[in-house]
């Protein structure tokens, strides 16, 4: 990250989003199979944003599809924070596999969920229960700031990327464009949810940079 972080708001931390899209704005392959679209140099990027984060959030829709695991990898860092970040995962109805990485002990991890899901989790999990039936991100991010989380990144997948948008809860969006083109009908965009059936339902960007990135360029943005 560079400059001088922009003042943490008070009811939800500074909230960084950033994706890796082909060319005509697609994160993944046909039917959600993971594509690794970041280049070198973006990976490197992304993993020095990670480490100056507090938390990095994802939805429970990547956890299934991609099992992240959401640590740093030291090849890829000068050095290691002192703190690794929170890894958190919204999860509405307890869809994340037994197995996935995210639960494992190799670093603080945050299950959101709702009042109405009745898994249980390993011991080592903190839950958080942000609403009835759907995860509210308002109220989850408040109760993240609350834990002391200043700086949250948010990696996707393209529903809570979209639901971040929508209810303009970011204060900087990075995307990595690389230069392929997926196409196709099932191929998930970077924000899936409910459409714009009109320019009032535009959420409007302003755009601070462009710049070359490897084999392809990064943008961005601002509320």
């Amino acid at each position: 990250m560079s400059g001088p972080p922009e003042p943490v708001p008070s009811d939800r931390p500074r909230v960084w989003v950033n994706c890796a899209v082909s060319m005509d704005g697609r994160l993944a392959f046909a039917h959600g199979v993971r594509a690794s679209l970041s280049g070198p140099e973006d990976l490197v990027r992304v993993h020095r944003l990670r480490a100056g984060s507090d938390a990095i959030l994802v939805g429970v829709g990547t956890v299934v599809q991609d099992d992240p695991s959401l640590r740093l990898k030291p090849e890829l860092l000068d050095e290691l924070p002192k703190r690794p970040p929170r890894r958190v995962v919204v999860d509405a109805s307890g869809r994340t596999p037994v197995s996935a990485r995210i639960l494992d002990s190799s670093a603080p991890t945050i299950v959101a969920t709702t009042e109405n899901n009745a898994r249980t989790y390993p011991d080592h999990v903190h839950v958080l229960r942000a609403g009835r039936d759907q995860v509210d991100l308002r109220l989850l991010f408040r109760l993240l700031r609350d834990l002391g989380v200043a700086q949250l990144m948010v990696e996707g997948g393209s529903r809570i990327l979209a639901s971040v948008a929508r209810e303009r809860l970011f204060d900087r969006w990075t995307i990595y464009y690389a230069p392929v083109l997926v196409g196709g009908t099932t191929a998930p965009s970077m924000v899936r949810g409910p459409e714009s059936i009109g320019p009032t339902d535009l959420v409007r960007l302003k755009l601070e940079s462009v710049a070359p990135l490897g084999e392809g360029f990064l943008a961005t943005l601002r509320p």
